[in-house]
């Protein structure tokens, strides 16, 4: 008796979707295992077809399903025949189908659609929320409605249930509340095993946090004990057709804009530093479901102990650059650091702060809790007015939202004025005194009382 006939299914080759392309860094690239791919100028991959094997790797890694096999008519007609006689059992992207492939996307479909819900974490320190977690809860709120999920928030603390109140004024339409003595002050392992056990139990799809220093020690942990990704410092967050969090954040530097995404762990974490998404509106009057959870855990269990609790705001010379709504920042053009007395001259007529940039910091003229910029702090103040500093994009990234950016500086060529609305090409120490004159005599003329006609 004749066998049938065998056919061997055909493997294709790998051709790119016109503009569908998100330029995520080369990952299709990296997969290749022949070189087959080469980035373009553009961002968006080349497949060379000569080299091409068919492998398919480059199709499953894309995030933005940008990458496809096509195959030649003929080949395609095997694909139809293999088809009608039941021959293909599994098929992965494009027809390259492996065994055992299919029970294994199956499982990883079941642990991702366990996972639902939009988390802000609320950072608190003596019963005082943190800004960035409103701000969170703004962005939060956005990716919520994308996924068709809850936006919730988690407080952890001690006699702390007034947040959750406040919380519900920022959007959030749940909040998962851990109230314990041992939570009173931070420390890294309570609040690790408060969240911890939260996520394990009720299974949120992403959880964000803020890039604070209380954030980034927590985040990290938390990311370690549950086996996830974090991506830190984001400064975007947008949810892909895979309901896949794209976190986008500077890298090499700043020199590039790298978006990252976890594909096969839950939850998706990211930190945001504070500033860096606007504050939602508030809502006094609305409402929501607080869910108590208990923990167990005693003082005894944990080897930090809080002795004394010594604030930073408090101390001589102490100024907050992130609450200010006028900045006056200086850089290497001042010279020296007696000459910041004149930044803070203007400053103090605007009723502002005075911040730097890293090169201020690193030659000792003012602390790093001025700096503004990727290693400092991000502002989006009303005015923040440059003087003395190039513009170079690790401090273009701390300041550029905010509302007005008046630049001084004596080059004509420096990059700062490209993210200027105002430009003063000019000597600093003529101009900023000049404009601090023209204040103090416009405040002067303001406040002269009228003169009675005799």
């Amino acid at each position: 008796m004749e066998e049938p006939r065998r056919l061997k299914q055909p493997r294709g080759r790998a051709s790119l979707k016109p503009g569908a392309c998100i330029a995520c860094g080369g990952r299709c690239e990296s997969s290749c295992p022949v070189g087959a791919i080469e980035m373009t100028a553009a961002g968006e991959p080349a497949v060379e077809g000569a080299k091409c094997i068919g492998c398919a790797k480059c199709v499953k890694v894309c995030p933005a399903s940008a990458i496809e096999m096509s195959f030649t008519p003929e080949e395609q007609a095997i694909l139809d025949e293999i088809a009608a006689s039941g021959a293909a059992e599994a098929a992965g992207p494009g027809g390259a189908g492996q065994e055992g492939e299919e029970p294994e996307a199956a499982k990883l479909r079941e642990y991702l659609a366990a996972y639902s819900g939009v988390w802000v974490f609320v950072e608190q320190e003596q019963g005082l929320a943190a800004k960035v977690s409103w701000e969170l809860l703004g962005a939060g709120k956005s990716l919520a409605r994308t996924l068709g999920a809850d936006l919730c928030a988690v407080v952890v603390g001690c006699q702390v249930e007034h947040l959750c109140h406040e919380a519900f004024s920022y959007g959030a339409e749940k909040v998962y509340l851990a109230d314990h003595p041992v939570l009173a002050h931070y420390r890294t392992m309570p609040y690790v095993e408060a969240v911890c056990s939260l996520v394990e139990k009720h299974k949120p799809e992403i959880v964000l946090m803020g890039a604070t220093g209380l954030g980034r020690d927590l985040a990290g942990a938390v990311a370690t004990r549950l086996k996830t990704g974090l991506t830190a410092d984001c400064t975007g967050l947008a949810i892909d057709d895979k309901r896949q969090l794209l976190q986008t954040r500077p890298a090499f530097g700043g020199n590039v804009m790298a978006t990252i995404f976890c594909e096969e762990r839950r939850p998706q974490m990211a930190s945001v530093r504070p500033h860096v998404m606007p504050m939602p509106c508030v809502r006094p009057s609305a409402s929501g479901e607080i869910i108590s959870e208990p923990l167990s855990l005693t003082e005894d269990e944990i080897l930090t102990k809080v002795l004394e609790v010594i604030s930073d705001t408090c101390g001589a010379g102490h100024c907050d650059i992130g609450e200010a709504e006028v900045i006056v920042a200086g850089g290497r053009g001042l010279l020296a650091k007696e000459n910041f007395a004149i930044l803070e001259d203007l400053a103090n007529e605007f009723g502002g702060a005075v911040a730097c940039s890293r090169s201020a910091v690193d030659a000792g003229w003012m602390g790093v809790e001025r700096q503004v910029g990727q290693t400092g702090k991000t502002v989006r103040p009303k005015i923040y007015i440059a003087c003395g500093i190039s513009g170079a994009i690790q401090h273009l990234v701390g300041m550029q939202d905010a509302d007005l950016v008046i630049a001084i500086n004596k080059d004509p060529e420096a990059p700062i004025f490209e993210a200027a609305h105002y430009g003063i090409a000019g000597d600093l120490f003529k101009v900023v005194p000049a404009i601090t004159a023209l204040i103090r005599q416009a405040k002067a003329v303001s406040h002269e009382p009228e003169l009675c006609a005799v």
